[in-house]
């Protein structure tokens, strides 16, 4: 997972570069087909919440323990958590469940769409989930749905870019 976030993140280093270079070329051309930035960006974003919910976890676990609990503290990181995985619905949802995935009558499409949509619930599922607790597992269960969602995602798109 880590891997892939590290070349996702060097991918959009590049086409930042690109873009600054004013090498608008690149993009009329399609090299860089359209939307994959974005799309990029958004998996990249969704990655880092769970980073920080997971950094919130542990600091909610850690702050109760204490003789002396910091409430104020406590309730800044629980804040923290609920804030982050509010914004990883919203990537799952508003982003690529209502912009990105498309409707289709092809069967093919149809299919792979199913498969995307089970995963970005699931992603919305454990992102509710890591609202309500401080369990590590949701972490590992989110990062993992996110790792197969970003596969299926840009799979078999690779090969198409015509639009």
């Amino acid at each position: 997972m880590r891997k892939l976030i590290k070349t996702a993140g060097l991918g959009l280093v590049l086409a930042f570069f690109l873009m600054v270079g004013n090498q608008k070329s690149a993009f009329a051309h399609c090299e860089i087909p359209c939307g994959i930035y974005a799309d990029s960006v958004r998996i990249v974003l969704m990655s880092e919440h769970i980073t920080t919910i997971e950094k919130s976890m542990k600091q909610i676990v850690e702050l109760s323990a204490q003789e002396n609990v910091n409430y104020n503290q406590l309730v800044r990181w629980v804040n923290n958590k609920e804030e982050h995985a509010k914004k990883l619905q919203e990537i799952a949802t508003q982003y690529f469940m209502f912009q990105r995935v498309k409707l289709t009558d092809d069967a093919e499409k149809m299919e792979k769409n199913q498969k995307l949509l089970a995963k970005l619930h699931e992603i919305c599922v454990y992102a509710m989930k890591a609202k309500q607790t401080t369990d590590l597992q949701i972490i590992e269960k989110l990062n993992n749905a996110v790792h197969d969602f970003s596969h299926l995602y840009f799979g078999s798109e690779k090969h198409h870019h015509h639009h």
